[in-house]
């Protein structure tokens, strides 16, 4: 993709990108994923149709995805300033799904409507791209380094604790939002409850003998 440079008085690219976000972003609820709300979006950006053919190649679904990883790096940067990693894991899923959730809140019609169109079975591969992508943010910011099976696991979990609040957050239209930080929490309950039980089933397998030592006791026996 050629990158157009800025020149006295004009945006870059990234600058274009952003301004026409957030000008689409307001009329989302009214003009949904659609070619009319690009051209609105673009207009008032000041973009041509060569900038959003350049900048969104998949027009509206371009624009969702951009605006949805733009949300992630902005996460990630506010949880680095928190420290979270200095926390308990509990409050590190909290914060993170929180601090999601507050970055979204001014455009919370507009994610509503970008839910129901991810939700849409050509958009669904998509959808689960740009969660997996959140969630592996997320963790990265609360300081995840494994590289095992614990990794794709714990994306997993997450990807479910999120979602779930997500659709919750999305439902809950009270000013202290508690409906939806008392779901969060049952949620992250939840895991750790599992995470614990999990823990308990391997303690108790080590002390089982291992299939060499079953079988050598039947060799035995048998002879």
């Amino acid at each position: 993709m050629t990158t157009r440079k800025k020149s006295p008085g004009k945006k870059d690219d990234s600058e274009l990108k952003s301004a026409v976000i957030e000008a689409a972003l307001l009329h989302i609820p009214f003009d949904r994923f659609t070619d009319k709300l690009m051209a609105r979006a673009g207009e008032e950006a000041g973009a041509d149709k060569e900038d959003l053919a350049r900048l969104f190649p998949q027009g509206a679904i371009s624009l969702l995805e951009a605006y949805s990883l733009g949300v992630d790096a902005e996460m990630e940067k506010r949880l680095t300033k928190l420290k979270i990693v200095a926390m308990p894991v509990r409050a590190r899923i909290a914060a993170a799904v929180k601090m999601r959730l507050s970055i979204l809140k001014p455009h919370k019609e507009a994610v509503r409507r970008a839910v129901a169109h991810l939700s849409l079975p050509p958009n669904i591969p998509l959808g689960a791209k740009l969660v997996y992508h959140t969630v592996d943010a997320m963790w990265r910011a609360a300081g995840d380094v494994s590289t095992d099976f614990n990794f794709y696991t714990k994306r997993g979990i997450l990807a479910g604790v999120y979602s779930a609040t997500l659709l919750r957050w999305l439902t809950d239209d009270s000013d202290d939002e508690n409906a939806t930080d008392a779901f969060l929490a049952a949620r992250i309950e939840n895991v750790m409850q599992f995470e614990k039980l999990k823990a308990q089933v391997r303690q108790q397998t080590k002390k089982l003998p291992s299939l060499s030592e079953v079988l050598s006791g039947l060799r035995a026996w048998k002879s």
